[in-house]
């Protein structure tokens, strides 16, 4: 079954900094590009760690390491080590959280909420950058036009998913909510319907309508 890969929402062009890379020229790369976070990369363009807002925060947060190294929170250390920090590989968060291309945008969405990080740098199989995909661009996938929505349930649920005969099933989208119709003989493909159709992009929610005329979820005592 077709899903969204990484491959298809991440951002492509990408700005990177090198461990050497100045503190004043990541601020400069994050002001310019209008981006909150930086991959560092090595000489081989694999990522390494990123740089964030937050990191280079540590600086005037905790007066260049002046201030009172904190005892107890490990995370809070880390932040305030970095208050010192002069270049990328003093500053960045490491190592990077990476995932490939061909990963299911789903797949994504739980390592985002697991390492509870902004963005994942995408990788091919040499393990060097060629993307990023961010919390926003994951979100984004909800913002798909209605029509395009219908036109991929039709064609990847309805004729490759299942494969019912043609006008055995309806659906309707309304703002990425997707009403289902129609009459199949087993529940389970009712049921499979519903789930691949959540799987789509865009699709925000389901409503299941689907008529069935046998229950082959139920099993015999016998």
């Amino acid at each position: 079954m077709w899903e969204p890969t990484v491959e298809s929402v991440m951002t492509r062009d990408v700005v990177t900094a090198k461990e050497t890379t100045g503190f004043k020229d990541l601020v400069t790369l994050m002001t310019e590009h209008k981006v909150s976070g930086v991959p560092v990369v090595d000489h081989d363009g694999r990522p390494v760690g990123v740089v964030t807002e937050s990191d280079t925060l540590a600086k005037q947060e905790y007066d260049d390491g002046n201030a009172r190294k904190p005892l107890f929170n490990r995370d809070r250390r880390a932040h305030w080590n970095k208050a010192g920090g002069l270049h990328a590989v003093e500053l960045m968060t490491s190592p990077a959280v990476t995932i490939t291309g061909d990963a299911p945008v789903a797949a994504a969405a739980r390592l985002l909420a697991d390492k509870k990080v902004r963005r994942l740098c995408v990788v091919n199989l040499a393990g060097s950058l060629v993307g990023v995909i961010s919390r926003r661009d994951v979100i984004g996938t909800f913002l798909r036009d209605d029509a395009l929505i219908l036109a991929d349930i039709e064609d990847h649920v309805f004729r490759e998913g299942v494969r019912v005969l043609p006008n055995t099933l309806t659906a309707a989208v309304h703002d990425g909510v997707v009403t289902l119709d129609g009459s199949v003989e087993h529940r389970t493909t009712a049921e499979v319907v519903a789930r691949l159709t959540q799987k789509v992009p865009g699709v925000v929610g389901v409503q299941n309508k689907i008529r069935y005329t046998m229950d082959d979820t139920v099993t015999s005592g016998i």
